[in-house]
């Protein structure tokens, strides 16, 4: 059965629960360690989305796309190739990407499928990353194009991809679905950009949770971008740009100036 978990303000509160045909029933407890139904229920329209989880860590995969790779004549790698985003960049459904102050270069969007860790594990076989994986999320993976390369002897993947507000993710967390189904697609103020299959994957998410677990302890609640695939452009400010995965939903957010001085975005 598929279900759909999301983390939403309420009443001066963050509470959890499960969305269906627009009325969010509220859970409490941990979506990873047992939660249980308190018996209320919220309108979707009368409550403020969150991201659906607090992730430690966001992992991001690059150049896992059949399609993508083939285009940019790049390699095909023989193990994921990665890079970690820090807890400070997480955002979600309905927040403001922000410029970051002092940078005017292109920045993009990066449509991507999410997977989300439901227990902490490490050294998986591929049977077992398939246990591990609790669900499924839109990520919005944000890039500041222009600063990858400024050092010519050193990517610089944490700094373009690590500013507050960058690790877009949501709206929901989808259990019991066959990511093998699904397709991403991003509009970029209504205009479609992206529209790709997962079924394009190098590493498909059981591979991918397997191999990473290799690497290092995966936790409750981290988020592993699967990479993304052609069709990446930059975003100008007041840009909406939308992350579509059916199945899981829609992620919303608007392209904004840098906050003001002192505040977080």
């Amino acid at each position: 059965m598929i279900q759909r978990w999301l983390r939403f303000a309420s009443q001066g509160e963050i509470r959890l629960g499960t969305l269906e045909d627009g009325t969010i029933t509220e859970y409490a407890g941990d979506m990873f360690a047992g939660a249980t139904p308190t018996g209320r229920h919220y309108p979707l329209d009368a409550v403020r989305l969150l991201a659906p989880c607090q992730p430690g860590k966001m992992i991001g995969l690059w150049n896992n796309f059949h399609e993508r790779a083939k285009a940019e004549k790049l390699h095909l790698p023989q193990h994921p190739l990665y890079f970690l985003k820090s807890a400070n960049c997480f955002a979600g459904p309905g927040d403001t990407i922000r410029r970051p102050a002092g940078y005017d270069g292109m920045i993009v969007f990066e449509g991507e499928l999410g997977i989300v860790i439901g227990r902490r594990c490490a050294r998986l076989s591929r049977d077992d990353a398939r246990q591990a994986i609790f669900g499924y999320t839109c990520v919005n993976d944000v890039t500041a194009r222009d600063l990858l390369r400024t050092d010519p002897a050193f990517v610089h993947w944490t700094r373009a991809k690590g500013f507050d507000t960058f690790g877009v993710f949501g709206p929901c967390i989808a259990t019991g679905i066959d990511p093998q189904t699904l397709a991403v697609r991003v509009l970029l103020s209504g205009a479609e950009k992206q529209n790709y299959p997962v079924s394009d994957m190098i590493f498909s998410p059981e591979e991918i949770v397997s191999r990473l677990s290799w690497d290092m302890t995966l936790e409750p609640g981290d988020v592993i971008a699967c990479g993304t695939s052609v069709g990446v452009c930059a975003m100008q400010e007041g840009d909406t740009v939308e992350v579509i995965i059916d199945g899981i939903g829609r992620l919303t957010n608007v392209f904004g100036p840098p906050a003001e001085p002192g505040t977080r975005p």
